[in-house]
């Protein structure tokens, strides 16, 4: 038999008034409870005589004084047994609600062969033999192994052992408080001290037919705290939630994993969620508790891996991370990874919110998804949040932003990564808060007011999003729970070889869904409005910036990653099907077939399209820059270099980017790669803006290259504003820069040809491609109704009169519309200011033809007049 604990239950030998205040311990019984006799009589008698103490100094009092106390109390409600009606056998084995008897549980193995007969208050003391027992009652305390284990941070099922239990003689009590003087039971009223078992473990057995409502009075040294029992409540998270993440197909994983404030079983509180399959134990820890989570431990949720806990009376604002302890047995302190909201960087921890932001945007959600991005226009201009105006806030860019972009004639803005990085120089593209708009900035609700005031401006808002790879810091992602977790688990595979960092492992359902939860995650709680997805070409491809021997093929002895493939297949698909008018747009820089095919649609390769949107056009990038860092003297000879892209123009749906990337590490910004002077240099940006937007494909412009900035972008202080001071003396040249792209994007808003038919051959038609002598290029472009609007593009640095173009018969004159000489844009002023009316001379391959005066350095748009 085993010895029964020093800690639980009164000494014969003490005095009255140092005896513990904790109800009293049955003494051992030598015989079966089945040979004790059990006459109603005297189970009447035994429950008078063991009534739950009220307060130490009932502990003190006679046996009649105790009857009497109990005898009131149980007149105001108390739940004191008066009968033992039940033998232990019925009892054993017996569970609360909610919970399932396990090894080491009250309810189930922990019933000792120590069983003590029950002892009424200050019967000891009075001399009285100890009356008959009907039941086997159990020592309240918790054992040995469960000690072990809460104590360790390791013990899977903390609310089988922790909280209320009915066991054999009543309800056992048990609470973890570490630092705690006294812990003391309050229902009703009824007030009950536990006893002190030591290492913050209290407990006591109260003589209840069922558990009470109650509370828990916990007595600091300095302070004392009235609180619920975090113990015990049921699972927050039912059988259809654990069995999504289970399968990996939970869409709304944000809404039960990570911190969430709410009411269970009418008590406020919140839930802490995470997935940690590979964890001994995990515990929270947080400004709440001093960042010591001895005292909260969360329970495993079968074999799903996610561990929860309802901690009652935490709100929001409170820091919190999980204390988890790795398969080897040590501790690691991890920011939550489905975390919404985060402390501002360099501090890692993570923040309990609920968002109460109310939109306004509901007309924007209505009219977005009329027209499909490629069928619609789209200009795009690129903002690093952080350093578009230094020093604001999302409140207060969402003053300024929308109003400036507006006018400038966007039709929306893309924000480099808003999710929460701890390197400010990543530019946001190490992400470590998947889930947390970065708090460098405020709120996630003042994140939600800038994005709607974009909306109400009429201005769409993409966002970079990089489910590609994560960093190393220890407090984040990186084996999260001790083993490869998120990342690969073949080192080989983890590793990013570029950029230091750890790709994920797209293979595991699990983080599929992660990812694929949070791209749905921004597009329907921040109502993005377009996902561009970066370093798609890092993710497809194994063998990405790696030397033989540093990959392994995939099953079919390829190089594709077949999980990245299937990975961004899923996310189309979903993102399309859950929210309508949502566009997704990859930076993918090699020719992968398919990137913007629809995923049950095989092409050539084999594989499904990959679902995309639109494709960043990374080759049109390319080659139109390499020809315009040429002389025009040598333009030439590298003509092809303008006119390649059309080969493959309608191969996927096309933007073209001249983003931060083409502006930083010593690219230098995009008027400093055009050769020449001052003037040449702002000649060939205009005239290069011009053919820009009249090449099919969308468009997209970095912030600072709409005003010409000479310097290139730096994020510690953004574009150079001061070059647009009117007391600056070179400002009317770049305030004309900036005053062209508004006209830009004005006529092409109003002129269906140059967006209608972006990703349809039928959209563009050559007059010429191949004067290269001259540095020309000509086109036309239509729209639905065949209204065409004709571009022509100069790069010599010289005036051409009467330079003859071929047009169409069919259309009675031609009306200048855009010039990127005009005076006001800081030109020469050369332009054809009257109607062109065409001659019925053949040229390039057409009918009729036109003359017209070609500025030097310049593009010129017409239209029908």
């Amino acid at each position: 038999m085993t010895p029964r604990p020093e800690s639980s239950g009164s000494h014969p030998e003490q005095p009255a008034d140092q005896r513990r205040t904790e109800p009293p311990t049955p003494a051992r019984k030598k015989t079966a409870a089945k040979k004790q006799p059990a006459t109603a009589a005297a189970k009447k008698s035994a429950a008078r005589k063991t009534p739950a103490k009220k307060t130490a100094a009932a502990a003190a009092q006679s046996a009649p004084a105790a009857k009497a106390t109990v005898q009131k109390a149980a007149a105001k409600k108390t739940a004191v047994n008066k009968a033992a009606r039940k033998t232990a056998k019925k009892t054993v084995g017996k569970a609360p609600a909610g919970e399932q008897p396990t090894a080491g549980t009250a309810a189930g193995s922990r019933v000792r062969d120590t069983a003590r007969t029950a002892t009424a208050p200050g019967q000891e003391a009075a001399g009285q033999p100890a009356p008959p027992e009907a039941e086997i009652a159990v020592s309240p305390a918790v054992d040995a192994g469960d000690r072990e284990r809460l104590l360790g941070g390791w013990h899977h099922a903390p609310h089988s052992v922790l909280g209320a239990h009915p066991v054999p003689g009543g309800v056992a009590f048990r609470a973890l408080r570490p630092y705690a003087r006294a812990v003391t039971v309050v229902s009703g009223g009824m007030s009950v001290a536990l006893h002190d078992d030591g290492d913050g473990f209290f407990s006591g057995l109260l003589p209840l037919r069922e558990v009470p409502a109650y509370r828990l009075l916990v007595t600091y040294e300095e302070a004392e705290l009235d609180t619920e029992d975090a113990y015990r409540f049921l699972p927050t998270l039912g059988e259809l939630d654990l069995h999504l993440i289970g399968e990996g197909r939970h869409e709304e994983l944000w809404t039960v994993l990570g911190a969430h404030p709410m009411t269970h079983q009418g008590v406020a509180g919140t839930r802490f969620s995470v997935w940690a399959p590979n964890a001994r134990g995990v515990r929270v820890a947080g400004s709440f508790n001093f960042w010591d989570g001895t005292a909260f431990p969360m329970r495993s949720l079968g074999s799903t891996g996610v561990w929860e806990l309802f901690v009652p009376g935490i709100g929001e604002g409170e820091l919190y991370k999980f204390e988890i302890t790795r398969p080897d047995g040590s501790k690691t302190l991890r920011a939550d990874p489905m975390a919404r909201r985060t402390e501002v960087p360099p501090a890692t921890s993570s923040i309990v919110t609920s968002s109460h932001y109310e939109w306004g945007d509901s007309q924007w959600l209505e009219r977005r998804a009329e027209l499909p991005a490629h069928r619609a226009p789209f200009s795009v201009y690129e903002v690093h949040l952080a350093s578009w105006r230094p020093g604001l806030t999302y409140r207060q860019l969402a003053e300024q932003l929308p109003a400036y972009v507006k006018d400038l004639g966007f039709t929306h803005v893309e924000l480099m990564p808003v999710a929460e990085h701890p390197f400010g120089g990543s530019w946001g593209y190490q992400v470590t808060g998947f889930y947390a708009p970065t708090a460098r900035l405020g709120t996630p609700d003042d994140f939600k007011y800038l994005v709607d005031a974009l909306h109400r401006a009429g201005i769409g808002v993409i966002m970079d999003w990089v489910p590609a790879h994560f960093p190393r810091d220890e407090w984040a992602l990186a084996e999260f729970d001790g083993r490869p977790l998120y990342e690969h688990s073949d080192p080989l595979r983890a590793a990013h070889p570029d950029w230091g960092t750890l790709e994920f492992d797209f293979g595991r359902r699990e983080v599929r869904n992660f990812l694929v939860a949070n791209a749905l995650y921004w597009c329907e709680e921040f109502h993005i409005d377009g996902l561009r997805v970066d370093a798609v070409a890092s993710m497809l491809y194994l063998d990405y910036s790696r030397e033989p021997g540093e990959w392994t093929p995939n099953e079919h002895g390829g190089r594709e990653n077949l999980d990245a493939v299937a990975f961004l297949q899923e996310m189309n698909a979903t993102v399309y099907r859950r929210v309508p008018g949502v566009v997704t747009i990859a930076e993918e820089s090699t020719a992968w077939d398919g990137v913007t095919r629809a995923t049950h649609h095989r092409g050539p390769s084999g594989f499904g399209g990959l679902g995309f949107g639109l494709k960043w056009n990374m080759g049109w990038m390319h080659d139109s820059l390499q020809y315009m860092s040429h002389e025009p003297v040598h333009r030439a000879y590298h003509h092809g270099e303008m006119t390649f892209s059309m080969v493959y123009a309608y191969s996927e749906n096309y933007v073209l980017p001249i983003s931060h990337d083409e502006v930083v590490h010593g690219k230098g910004s995009l008027v400093s790669k055009m050769p020449g002077d001052w003037w040449r240099r702002r000649a060939d940006l205009r005239a290069y803006l011009g053919y820009m937007w009249a090449h099919p494909g969308k468009q997209l412009l970095f912030m600072g290259q709409e005003f010409a900035q000479g310097a290139e972008w730096s994020e510690a202080h953004g574009p150079d504003w001061w070059l647009l001071d009117p007391h600056y003396g070179a400002e009317a040249d770049h305030r004309g820069v900036r005053d062209l792209v508004r006209d830009l994007n004005t006529v092409y808003r109003s002129t269906p040809a140059l967006w209608q038919y972006d990703t349809e051959p039928s959209g563009f038609r050559w007059v010429t491609g191949d004067a290269a002598d001259d540095n020309v290029l000509a086109f036309l472009r239509y729209d639905a109704d065949g209204s065409p609007l004709l571009a022509v593009c100069h790069f010599a640095p010289v005036v051409r009169h009467d330079y003859r173009i071929g047009v169409p018969d069919d259309v009675p004159a031609w009306h200048e519309v855009l010039n990127t000489d005009q005076a006001r844009y800081g030109g020469g002023g050369v332009t054809n200011p009257d109607p062109v009316k065409p001659e019925p001379q053949g040229w390039h391959g057409r009918p009729a033809s036109i003359r017209l005066t070609l500025p030097p350095l310049a593009t010129v748009w017409l239209r029908p007049a």
